[in-house]
């Protein structure tokens, strides 16, 4: 026969089993939720991340027309004028710049990378200016393998032609500077070409930075490129030169690309 005690056990048992069973399955059920919650924010961090670089992506594959056809004018010239041996080159050049350009889907590259792929560029503009075309190249060894976004110094030097230099009558200068300050590159573009701020400011508000490109390329696309990169932590100035021409100046952090980067090489 159970005694009062052992009875008193059995009915508290009873009254709270259901009570314990509906705090496990309470526990259960917060668990799960922030299981799912957690799931659905990686998922969503994924999907951010495949949106931003299918963004980058896209904004590295932009090519502007002009120096394309600027470059097949100058082929069709070589050709016409049977200046074989520069045409191969021209012909050469051209595909390696073309097949760089849109086989880099990297969101950085070392700077070693990012000026051979601007020196195809520059080749070939050398063989429309001829000998009225100088470039100034002063880069410090120690930054060549400092990571920058592709096509950002290529683009620079592009605008720095094609809103500057093709309107300069006489010699053409072209000046490239990149250093380093507390742990930050400075990439500066400096050309000698004529009216090109007014013509790129014309149309912008006083209080507005003029824009290189009113398409999404030139500066609003190296703008976008490194913040997808660099966030807040990167910057982009345009100012005239009083004796002429454009500065353009590009600052990001100080960042070591990983020596053993995949290079794309013609």
């Amino acid at each position: 026969m159970i005694s009062f005690e052992g009875f008193t056990l059995l009915i508290l048992f009873f009254i709270l089993a259901p009570i314990i069973e509906a705090i496990a399955l309470l526990f259960l059920f917060i668990f799960e939720k922030r299981i799912d919650l957690l799931e659905n924010r990686n998922v969503k961090i994924e999907l951010e991340k495949e949106l931003q670089q299918a963004l980058y992506n896209q904004l590295n594959q932009q090519i502007q027309p002009h120096f394309l056809f600027n470059t097949l004018n100058v082929i069709l010239s070589l050709a016409r004028l049977n200046r074989t041996r520069e045409l191969v080159r021209a012909l050469e050049v051209l595909s390696q710049f073309l097949k760089f350009k849109y086989k880099s889907t990297e969101p950085l590259i070392s700077l070693q990378r990012e000026i051979d792929y601007t020196e195809q560029y520059l080749e070939i503009q050398k063989l429309r200016f001829g000998s009225r075309l100088s470039i100034q190249l002063d880069c410090a060894d120690d930054l060549l393998s400092a990571c920058i976004p592709p096509f950002v110094l290529q683009t620079l030097v592009e605008n720095a032609f094609k809103h500057g230099l093709e309107r300069k009558m006489g010699e053409a200068l072209l000046k490239i500077r990149i250093s380093s300050e507390d742990e930050e590159v400075r990439l500066e573009v400096i050309d000698n070409g004529s009216s090109g701020m007014e013509d790129l400011s014309h149309e912008a508000p006083p209080t507005e930075e003029p824009q290189l490109e009113k398409s999404g390329h030139g500066l609003d696309n190296i703008r976008r490129r490194l913040h997808l990169c660099f966030g807040d932590h990167a910057q982009l100035s345009l100012s005239p030169i009083e004796e002429g021409g454009t500065q353009v100046l590009v600052v990001w952090p100080f960042v070591l690309c990983d020596p053993y980067e995949s290079e794309v090489r013609g």
